[in-house]
């Protein structure tokens, strides 16, 4: 097929508020290289991790919690180390959820994608060089904020589900990363507690972790617990209830912030607690004595297995879990969309409608 010259898009030209997302129709589209593939972006969705990246709140110069300046940017954010793995080249086409369809091919990619819908893998590591190194898709790297994208055609696997394709975009940044905590805490028919359970993340681990046949104990507001509930939730605990002491055998938490050292306390004898954010801050206070006289593990989970993925695709397909959408804007209506984001009165994920 031709492909056009141009497209459009929503560039973050650099780390801050807002303003920085610069809607354009003017993009050149990308040409895919050697072993890639371009797709057609159906659709995408919110995450933190975009307005993380676009204030920069990566950078070991903030201290606060993520919604603090989420707006209007965080002034002492440092472009050196602003994004997942340092400095970030601008403008960057964000959006870490895609689904689309492959329209043209790189040179070495089977002749028998073109056509595939497919979903992003958004967090792997880049072929050669550093084993531990990591690239995410619309950080490192550009991506669905934008009619079009490239990505190498190993981290674009093929979808067979009648979902649509605001419904497949909620899935791969939130559940990927639930689902990564979740085979790092080794989780089974245990009880676990999931801190920020209403949002994207959250609301994907009450699923995950019910599949696996766990308890599963979400901590929210009262307005979100029957939602969540319905989810697979067999119980639920205000943001401010005191935990129950040494009740849990894992701790999934997103939140971090002031009462980190209650979520310790409310781990049992060998319990594991895994964190894969801070959204209420990322400085805590920990208490050596809790850790080792409970013989506690704690674990950080942001690099996934490849089969972190893979798996999640199969769920998917088997209608095993399902996607949460609360509200869905067009693509240029993005800051609009974030702003809602960070309202927080949602639950689930804010899809982002790309093709029209």
């Amino acid at each position: 097929m031709t492909l056009p010259a141009t497209m459009k898009a929503v560039l973050l030209t650099g780390h801050g508020g807002l303003d920085t997302l610069e809607w354009r129709e003017d993009v050149p589209v990308p040409r895919p290289g050697t072993g890639e593939v371009l797709i057609r972006v159906g659709a995408a969705a919110v995450n933190n991790t975009d307005v993380n990246t676009r204030t920069g709140w990566y950078s070991k110069a903030v201290r606060g919690d993520t919604g603090s300046a989420a707006t209007q940017g965080y002034a002492g954010a440092s472009d050196a180390d602003g994004g997942w793995s340092g400095a970030l080249s601008f403008p960057r086409i964000q959006g870490a959820d895609c689904c689309g369809e492959i329209i043209a091919l790189g040179k070495g990619v089977d002749a028998a994608r073109l056509g595939e819908r497919v979903l992003v893998r958004p967090m792997y590591r880049p072929e050669g060089g550093d084993p531990d190194a990591l690239e995410t898709f619309g950080s490192e790297r550009d991506g669905a904020f934008a009619e079009f994208t490239t990505v190498d055609s190993g981290h674009a696997l093929r979808i067979d589900s009648a979902l649509t394709d605001i419904e497949l975009a909620s899935f791969p940044c939130a559940f990927s990363t639930a689902e990564g905590m979740i085979q790092r805490a080794r989780l089974g028919r245990e009880r676990v507690l999931i801190t920020g359970a209403s949002g994207g993340v959250g609301s994907a681990a009450v699923q995950l972790a019910k599949r696996r046949g766990a308890h599963v104990t979400a901590v929210t507001s009262p307005a979100k617990m029957d939602a969540l509930k319905a989810l697979g939730a067999d119980a639920t605990l205000e943001r401010n209830d005191a935990f129950p002491e040494d009740a849990f055998d894992v701790v999934l938490d997103l939140v971090g912030g002031a009462r980190w050292p209650d979520l310790l306390n409310a781990l049992a004898l060998r319990g594991r607690y895994v964190t894969s954010g801070a959204i209420a801050g990322p400085i805590v206070e920990l208490d050596l004595r809790t850790l080792y006289l409970k013989d506690l593990t704690l674990i950080g989970s942001t690099r996934q297995d490849p089969r972190v993925f893979t798996d999640l695709i199969g769920y998917i397909e088997a209608g095993e879990i399902r996607p949460v959408i609360a509200e869905t804007y067009p693509l240029n209506e993005l800051r609009a969309a974030q702003e809602a984001f960070l309202g927080k009165s949602h639950i689930g994920k804010i899809g982002i409608q790309i093709a029209s």
